[in-house]
């Protein structure tokens, strides 16, 4: 059964925990017995204020473990003989937020307060009696809610250390089946395409010398050979991006960018900011996207320049990658494996990825990739 279905929000389920605890302490006030002349309506409103003190456990819980614990103190000196149940509750959320030693000691001068108080409103042997044996409920009900809360604690760590495991196994599965598509795809394309692309030229070399028109059929499997060649190459690179390759990152892109130069692109490149250490993740995923966009450019886009700008932030790293080529705002782009490719590895880092045509003619390819400093 889906749980989220049936789901309580966290703040309406905290003020019903504080309304039935402030309920249920009044209760026990109001139809208990009471010292001297009468609890009067102090005790009461502590016993109330205890209770309702618990709706911010969540987002306060030293606060309410404090507050709880001098309306228990308060309402003990006003004659009313109620056990502490807000205080119990309290430190189950305390140490439920790993607030343990600060539950400890707090508990500790608690059982003190209390028992001094009830020493000195209860007199003569009876009195000490009760404070004895309430001295040992109150010890007992306390351990039992520290128990309850480190084992909630401890049961969450679990949850999530095993969240952590599973996402991480399911990343290590991915990489490891985009490592086995890349060898059957070299195993079972790479020599076709080869073949067709070797064969179709040989070919074309033939009819020429023999002073014969090629046909428009052939030279099209030629180039279309060739083509799928060079984009079998650059797939196979992509998802064979592990440990056998030296690892690409913010260095290498100036050599990319130069590349592109050689190409008749008017490439430039633009740093900005000041430089600092980024993870090695977000290095490697800076410059696939440089390359794939650069690689767009050359191949589709017509365009004569393209500029690729770095900007180091305090906390993000930018990049944005623009040409003057064919695109237009009127015309939407077709998401191709590189573009997913790209999307794909800025969320998983987190950042935020823009691939669309310019105003003014164009396309550019805007990323920002959150850095996270360690010290």
């Amino acid at each position: 059964m889906d749980r989220r279905r049936f789901a309580v929000p966290a703040g309406a389920g905290d003020w019903v925990i504080a309304v039935g605890v402030a309920a249920l302490m009044l209760g026990t006030g109001w139809s208990g017995e009471h010292t001297g002349t009468g609890p009067g309506l102090l005790g009461h409103a502590l016993l109330a204020l205890g209770g309702l003190a618990l709706a911010a456990r969540r987002r306060a819980p030293v606060v309410v473990l404090a507050v709880t614990g001098l309306c228990a103190v308060g309402y003990q000196a006003a004659g009313l003989d109620v056990l502490a149940v807000a205080y119990l509750v309290a430190v189950y959320g305390a140490v439920r937020d790993g607030h343990r030693a600060l539950a400890v000691t707090a508990s500790v001068t608690l059982l003190v307060a209390l028992q001094l108080t009830a020493l000195v409103v209860r007199d003569g042997p009876m009195g000490e009696a009760l404070v004895r044996a309430r001295g040992t409920l109150e010890i007992a009900w306390l351990i039992a809610a520290f128990a309850a809360g480190e084992a909630l604690r401890q049961a969450e760590q679990r949850a999530e250390e095993a969240e952590r495991t599973r996402e991480e196994t399911a990343r290590r599965r991915a990489d490891e089946e985009r490592l086995h598509i890349a060898r059957e795809l070299h195993d079972s394309l790479t020599h076709q395409i080869s073949i067709i692309k070797v064969q179709s030229e040989v070919a074309v070399h033939v009819a020429r010398r023999r002073g014969e028109t090629v046909p428009e059929a052939l030279l099209a499997i030629q180039e279309a050979g060739r083509e799928a060649s060079r984009e079998l190459r650059a797939t196979l690179e992509a998802l064979r991006d592990d440990d056998t390759t030296p690892p690409r990152g913010l260095a290498d892109v100036p050599e990319l960018v130069e590349r592109a130069g050689r190409t008749g692109l008017e490439a430039t490149l633009t740093i900005e900011g000041q430089r600092h250490d980024v993870p090695a993740a977000v290095g490697r995923t800076a410059y696939r996207i440089v390359q794939e966009s650069l690689t767009n450019i050359v191949r589709h886009s017509a365009a004569t320049t393209a500029s690729v700008r770095i900007d180091y932030r305090p906390d993000t790293l930018a990049l944005r990658i623009d040409d003057d080529g064919k695109a237009t705002p009127d015309t939407a782009p077709v998401p191709g494996v590189g573009l997913l490719g790209m999307r794909e590895r800025v969320t998983a880092l987190g950042g935020l990825l823009r691939a669309e045509p310019r105003g003014e003619g164009g396309f550019t390819v805007r990323a920002e990739l959150p850095v996270e400093h360690t010290s």
